[in-house]
Parts: structure tokens; sequence; C-alpha cells
């Protein structure tokens, strides 16, 4: 059995060492953490009062689809943090742990992470055109004039690093030179040129699949005995990129999304946005929910009931 609806997990064979906001996060030994992605949902950095049915097995099945089938055809020699899908055998002492865990944990390996986002962005939107709009630069970094809503980066996309805030807080969008600051260049421009890289075999790979993907981020940890710059947590998902329709495209207009966005306008038009206590109408939340459930039909070309039926993790 598949639990396609999780709000919290409270496991009795792990340790709990946090909640974020979506993923439970539990000790495995001193090595290696288990990352459940529950069914919780943010929006401008605060929770809602709102569960999104099956959006912690699509985080996790999607990431793993990403990581296993897609990006190993360009990046052979990738490093990720994932050890395992699925939670660890030797340490879920029960089946019912077992079913809530079923294609929405994965085993990683710890690591040290580093302390910013890595933004790709391919066509202004969302913070980057209000800022361009108001000073003609993204992340402080001038552009061209005459951009419109929506349209793609004539030079191709661009790096915008930006800072994790703690929760409840906007995480700060900075200039990549200061990353380079923080973390010195050597690391600085590793992750610069993976960024870029792995979004661009990921735009190439979805337009084929009559998705754009607009913008994403990528957050990185450091192995300190290879010296490796590692891909951790999720990876192109509709939490963490913003995926619009081919087909819908048009420059100087709000796209169709298959991601969160359409519950972030929700929240914007009804004067909610970035606001403790929200509870969001079933219906809002029932389309979110077939976003998300579509992108992953898209991508990945099979209908998520088929394959949590078919016990991929």
């Amino acid at each position: 059995m598949t639990v396609t609806n999780l709000e919290c997990t409270t496991l009795n064979s792990l340790r709990l060492i946090r909640r974020g906001k979506v993923r439970d996060i539990y000790e495995v030994n001193k090595s290696a953490l288990l990352l459940v992605a529950t069914d919780r949902i943010s929006a401008f950095d605060f929770l809602l009062n709102n569960t999104v049915e099956d959006k912690g097995n699509i985080l996790t099945m999607l990431t793993n689809y990403w990581l296993f089938k897609v990006l190993p055809a360009s990046f052979p020699n990738l490093k990720h943090h994932v050890i395992a899908m699925g939670p660890p055998e030797n340490s879920i002492a029960c089946m019912e742990e077992k079913a809530r865990l079923a294609n929405r944990s994965m085993v990683v390996k710890k690591y040290q992470m580093f302390p910013f986002e890595c933004i790709v962005r391919g066509y202004i939107t969302g913070s980057a055109w209000i800022e361009y709009q108001e000073k003609g630069t993204v992340h402080g970094m001038p552009q061209p004039a005459g951009l419109k809503h929506g349209q793609q980066f004539p030079g191709g996309p661009i790096y915008t690093p930006a800072i994790k805030a703690p929760y409840g807080e906007r995480d700060e969008n900075i200039h990549p030179d200061r990353a380079r600051e923080m973390v010195g260049e050597r690391y600085a421009n590793r992750m610069e040129s993976l960024s870029l890289e792995l979004y661009k075999v990921a735009h190439k790979w979805a337009l084929h699949r009559g998705i754009i993907i607009a913008d994403t981020k990528f957050e990185f940890g450091h192995d300190e005995v290879t010296d490796d710059i590692i891909v951790a947590d999720e990876i192109l998902t509709p939490d963490c990129s913003r995926f619009w329709s081919v087909e819908d495209y048009s420059v100087g207009q709000a796209q169709k999304s298959f991601d969160k966005q359409f519950l972030c306008d929700w929240l914007t038009v009804n004067d909610l946005k970035a606001k403790t206590g929200v509870k969001v109408p079933d219906n809002v939340i029932a389309q979110t929910r077939a976003n998300y459930r579509e992108i992953f039909l898209r991508l990945t070309g099979q209908d998520l009931d088929q394959a949590l039926a078919s016990g991929q993790n």
C-alpha cells in the first residue's frame, strides 16, 4: 500500500533531526540521513494549513527520474547525495512505517551544504521580472532594455544565486560576486558552471515533451574527502522550478504553469501572500494537485497512479 496523503511522519525506528517546510529528516547513521517528502505545501516561504495529496511522491519520484534516467546520459560522472530511493531496509521496524515512506523517501549521504541556492533563469519572470521593471537589473546584473514578461533571456540562461532565509523570511537574491566572496571563486565558479549545464540539458530535454523550464534552483554539498561538488536535495521538481506549457507560451503575459504558481497567484489576489495560518479552498488545492500530476505525466510519460502501483521509487 502506498500512502498518497501525508502531512507529518513520526517514526519509532529513527531519530528525527528536524522538520523542514516539506521534508522530515531522520538520522540513519553517522553518515546518512533519511529524507521524507510530506504533502505539506508552502508559498512565499510560509506553510499553508493544507496538504496537496501525492505531492511528496511526485517530488521524490521526479527527482529519482532526473537523477537516474535522464541526466546520466549527459553527466555520466554527476555526483549526487542519493544512496538509495525508499526507506533503509534494515532500519525501519514495521510494515506500517514502510508503507508511509514508500515512493516519498530517500536515503542520502551527509555533506556540508553550501550556504546559498543556485538558481538558473532562462526566462524573465517572478522576482527577476519585478527587479527588472524597477531597476533594469536581475540580481544586480544589468539586462538588455525592452525585455517583456516571460521572455527568454537573449544571451541565454543566467545564474542568480540566493541565500536561503530562516522560516518565514524571504530568500535574499544576491549577485554571483557575493557568492564568490562567501565560498571562494573555485567552488562558486564550479557550482555556477554545473548549474548552467544542468539547466541547459534539462531545458532541451523538457522542450521535446512540450514543457519549458523557465527557471529552477539547485542545492549543492561539498565532499571534503574527494573535493567534489555534490547535487543535493530535490532536483527539477514543481516545488523548485517553473514549468510552462510550450503550446500556451506567449511573451508578455502570465504563462500557464505546472507548478505552484496557480496557488501563489490565488494568495496574491486574495491578499494572503506571506501570511501564516492560511487555509486555501479545496478547489485551489485540487488544481494545484492536478498541475503537479500533469507535469509528472508530461516529463516521465507515465501516469502517477501507474507509477505508484508499479512500486517505483
